[in-house]
């Protein structure tokens, strides 16, 4: 006679049967998000050090200076941080790091049976985020143009080890944003079958590819665009400076 499953003990939050570390990852993921959130917002209210020859800081790009004390990194970081926000992948995370809704698989939840799907406000946003992509990718060429215009030194062209970390930064940017699902659904969300090798295909297949890691670039890009900015803060105040390759 075969067993009978199991059952949990206890019910709420928090009761499970797993024996193994479950914690681990929502508390990693909740102290990494937690750390990104506060030390950009408190880079965004300091107003300084955000710029240093030809290196601009990615919070602070595009650069809109209208003055009156107010923080340029205040008018444009509502974009990618929407973006983040409203992302497929960054919803579960911070679901389950700080809603614990749930916390991990076969782990008890805190408000269980009450999920209503993002139809509610404030979740009804999330829908928003095919639109943020939209911004995104205009926030994508700029940083591109950032990165370019980090060869143009006052004594001429050369490269800096600024110059590799705004490179690597809207590279890291661009494998997120264009692994994004809203990206594989407007090249391919509407096609029945693709004809192999056209261009349509091509970017469908390549956005695939980077789709399948989008957890590993989400973070690689969220932590490489902190990086680039405390890079550029530090070279900016005179803690280190830059190292000109050629």
């Amino acid at each position: 006679m075969a067993n009978s499953p199991r059952t949990m003990e206890k019910s709420g939050f928090g009761a499970t049967q797993r024996t193994d570390a479950w914690w681990l990852q929502p508390v990693a993921t909740a102290a990494g998000l937690g750390a990104f959130v506060v030390y950009s917002t408190l880079r965004a209210f300091e107003n300084n050090f955000y710029t240093v020859g030809p290196y601009l800081s990615p919070f602070y790009s595009p650069l809109i200076d209208i003055g009156m004390g107010i923080s340029p990194a205040l008018l444009i970081l509502w974009a990618p941080a929407g973006f983040r926000t409203t992302c497929y992948y960054y919803r579960k995370a911070y679901y389950r790091a700080f809603f614990r809704d749930p916390a991990a698989c076969a782990v008890g939840e805190s408000n269980e049976h009450k999920y209503c799907g993002e139809t509610k406000f404030p979740f009804i946003l999330q829908n928003l985020h095919r639109f943020m992509f939209y911004v995104a990718v205009i926030f994508i060429f700029i940083l591109w143009h950032d990165a370019y215009k980090a060869f143009f030194f006052e004594d001429g062209v050369g490269m800096g080890v600024g110059t590799i970390v705004m490179i690597l930064n809207a590279t890291f940017l661009s494998g997120y944003t264009f692994g994004c699902h809203s990206f594989r659904h407007l090249i391919g969300g509407k096609r029945d079958t693709f004809q192999d090798g056209n261009a349509s295909h091509g970017c469908w297949m390549g956005a695939s590819k980077l789709n399948a890691k989008h957890m590993n670039w989400a973070w690689l890009s969220l932590f490489w665009v902190g990086f680039t900015d405390f890079y550029v803060r530090s070279v900016a105040s005179g803690l280190f400076s830059d190292f000109r390759i050629f």
